[in-house]
């Protein structure tokens, strides 16, 4: 029987992307092949225990909550992974992916909405990064920058530019928290005219930045 390495599974509001202020239930699995220099999640690197996929679906309906967001760690580790977002979405779940963008996001349903988190300089993985990704990207789907500094946001406004992301998906651009002064990125998006969202991490802000399952 399927398994999946799973930390937590809780119910929240979603704190980020176009989805940002829904009711969602996440599912944080265990386990990450990168390690950002900002990452906020670290507890996801180790431990958590093994739960069978039945047990997981089970856990989600009890919420209630027709929103799910399948997180970690980085969820496409998990050889499950595929099969829960399938079931997920064949039970008429809207499924987010967010994912580091370090592994091919093509094996998923496309059905999911996928959050391609692609790393930037600041983070120290952009070497790591997959950027056949952004070909593999479909209507739903969503690109995710977090910025470090003045370089980064340089480095992201040229890959959206070149690759016209724009275009063909919601892109965010969400600065380190604590860390780049949203205003200044607000100011650079605005002065360059670009096409992006200001993406802030609301569960930061109203419960801080330390704090577990929520």
């Amino acid at each position: 029987m399927a398994d999946l390495r799973i930390r937590e599974i809780y119910r929240s509001i979603q704190g980020e992307s176009t989805w940002a202020g829904w009711p969602c239930v996440f599912v944080r699995t265990v386990g990450c092949d990168i390690r950002c220099s900002y990452c906020d999640e670290t507890h996801a690197f180790s431990g958590g225990e093994r739960m069978a996929l039945e047990d997981v679906l089970a856990r989600v309906r009890l919420w209630g909550t027709r929103l799910v967001e399948v997180t970690g760690g980085e969820p496409l580790l998990q050889p499950a992974m595929p099969e829960l977002v399938q079931r997920l979405l064949d039970e008429e779940y809207q499924v987010l992916v967010e994912t580091g963008g370090q592994h091919d996001i093509s094996i998923l349903d496309p059905r999911a909405h996928v959050i391609l988190d692609i790393k930037t300089p600041g983070s120290g993985m952009q070497d790591r990064n997959d950027l056949e990704n952004l070909a593999r990207l479909g209507r739903g789907d969503e690109v995710k920058f977090v910025l470090c500094d003045r370089a980064d946001y340089e480095w992201a406004r040229e890959l959206v530019r070149a690759h016209e992301l724009d275009t063909r998906s919601t892109v965010h651009f969400s600065p380190i928290h604590p860390g780049l002064d949203p205003k200044e990125l607000v100011k650079w998006m605005l002065e360059d005219g670009l096409r992006a969202r200001l993406n802030l991490q609301l569960h930061k802000y109203i419960w801080g930045p330390d704090v577990r399952g929520v």
